[in-house]
């Protein structure tokens, strides 16, 4: 798979790399200060994914197999979202869940519920399970979550993905992978290219092997945001909600 060449390339040097506690200050901010939900950030992460796993198989997803491995929190979410799009312009998605259905809250419970009525293929990996054929497979199990080595069903898929022979998109980093030290816990995706959210994490850069290629996406943090926490950026997206960091 070429990485695809529409979107700009942006120098690492200058983008702030920032901390898993940074992140949690942007959230905090998006939603008590500027009124931007979770559920809109989960969108935007979401649909831009499904633009870049497009854009991953050269503009064609028309009954193309793509996996979604989705967990319960919201880079599950944001990845039920990218099957959504991707369902909506004709891929054949199938979602494989990493906790029963009844274990879903909130906004990505909403988005699992939108894709049972769209009639998405939603499955829950079970024990001795195998991933069918795909030509992509999404990660979008835990993101920047990480708390600890991956267990149960997360680590049954992470393993199962790294055995595949389909390439693997991360959303946020690829599971397994702190995002603040860089450590990658037994077991971690192999990714072969990683969307980013707002701005890199610092332990993105340490093993670029294991990410991939590195793409940022825009989900709509307004610049007045980082500025206020002293983040010395222009206006990141101004060519395209979609950059390639150049590493």
């Amino acid at each position: 798979m070429t990485s695809p060449k529409q979107f700009p390339d942006i120098d690492r040097a200058k983008l702030p790399a920032i901390s898993t506690a940074d992140m949690v200050e942007v959230d905090r901010l998006m939603i008590e200060e500027y009124g931007i939900r979770l559920l809109q950030v989960m969108e935007n992460a979401g649909r831009n994914l499904a633009d870049l796993a497009q854009a991953l198989l050269e503009g064609d997803v028309q009954e193309r197999p793509i996996l979604v491995l989705a967990g319960r929190g919201g880079n599950g979410g944001g990845g039920m979202v990218a099957a959504r799009h991707l369902a909506n312009r004709g891929g054949d998605i199938q979602v494989v869940l990493a906790h029963p259905v009844d274990e879903f809250r909130g906004d990505p419970a909403r988005q699992l519920d939108i894709l049972l009525a769209m009639g998405v293929s939603v499955t829950m990996a079970g024990d001795g399970w195998e991933l069918p054929s795909a030509d992509l497979i999404i990660d979008a199990l835990i993101g920047n979550g990480l708390s600890g080595a991956p267990r149960g069903a997360t680590g049954n898929l992470i393993q199962l993905a790294n055995s595949h022979p389909a390439p693997i998109l991360a959303l946020d980093a690829p599971s397994g992978l702190n995002v603040d030290t860089g450590q990658m816990y037994e077991p971690s995706i192999r990714a072969t290219a990683t969307l980013a959210l707002a701005l890199p994490q610092k332990g993105l850069y340490v093993h670029p092997e294991w990410v991939g290629e590195l793409f940022l996406a825009d989900i709509s943090v307004p610049a007045v945001l980082y500025e206020d926490m002293d983040f010395e950026c222009f206006p990141v997206f101004s060519a395209s909600p979609i950059l390639h960091i150049r590493t």
